[in-house]
């Protein structure tokens, strides 16, 4: 039986001091961005029930992605954020706060069963060390789809050991989200998901833990919103 919101005892601890970035970039958002520094607990303890249409999220797989020699220097070493898998508390809220959610790395948690997997095929050429796709638990009952990119063919700007493509997370708005609704991203990361939401015109409520992440983040959407289209 999947638990629900009332089966864990949700430990709050006081928020970080973070700020609000509203219309950033030179032309104005479509639909919306809020974006703020602080534990993704404190942000979904501010909403009520299925607030958001949709969560796309990036949480940590807890495979310790900042100790790779390869990976490590994208603003990752010295950083323990990978160690573990968030709480069952955490999945929780993601489903009391959201109607529908997108998680990546669903293989690695224990979420209840799901027809509509999504998969980022990487196209990576055979023998190499890294994983040849990355999985996306869903809540839709749907078939799943695959999105097809070489992360070599993505975007040339990396801030982020585990920073995912702005034309995934386009396919991901283009194809589960309308114009207009209110997505919800726990984990900012390299705002990724930010810059294809803006374009796409959804308001986006966004936080990321890191300070660091943090502000890169939001120099990179200001860069990448710049424009009046977005390029493929």
């Amino acid at each position: 039986m999947e638990p629900s919101p009332a089966d864990f005892a949700l430990e709050q601890e006081p928020a970080p001091a973070g700020r609000t970035d509203k219309g950033v970039g030179s032309v104005p958002w479509l639909g919306g961005l809020e974006a703020t520094c602080e534990d993704c607990m404190a942000l979904m303890a501010r909403y009520p029930d299925k607030h958001f249409d949709l969560a796309i999220v990036d949480p940590p797989y807890g495979i310790d992605i900042n100790s790779s020699g390869r990976l490590g220097h994208y603003g990752g070493k010295g950083k323990t954020w990978d160690a573990q898998i968030p709480s069952a508390a955490y999945f929780a809220e993601l489903r009391r706060v959201a109607r529908h959610q997108i998680i990546w790395g669903g293989n690695y948690f224990p979420l209840p069963p799901s027809r509509c997997f999504l998969i980022w095929d990487k196209q990576q050429p055979e023998g190499v060390s890294f994983a040849d796709a990355e999985f996306a638990w869903t809540s839709f009952d749907a078939s799943a789809k695959t999105f097809r990119m070489r992360p070599q063919n993505a975007d040339p700007e990396r801030i982020h050991p585990t920073q995912k493509p702005v034309a995934l997370y386009r396919w991901l708005l283009e194809n589960y989200a309308k114009p207009g609704q209110r997505i919800l991203d726990t984990h900012l990361g390299s705002g990724s998901h930010a810059i294809a939401a803006h374009y796409f015109g959804a308001h986006l409520t966004a936080c990321e833990i890191d300070p660091d992440y943090y502000a890169a983040a939001m120099a990179r959407i200001k860069r990448e919103t710049a424009q009046t289209t977005l390029f493929t």
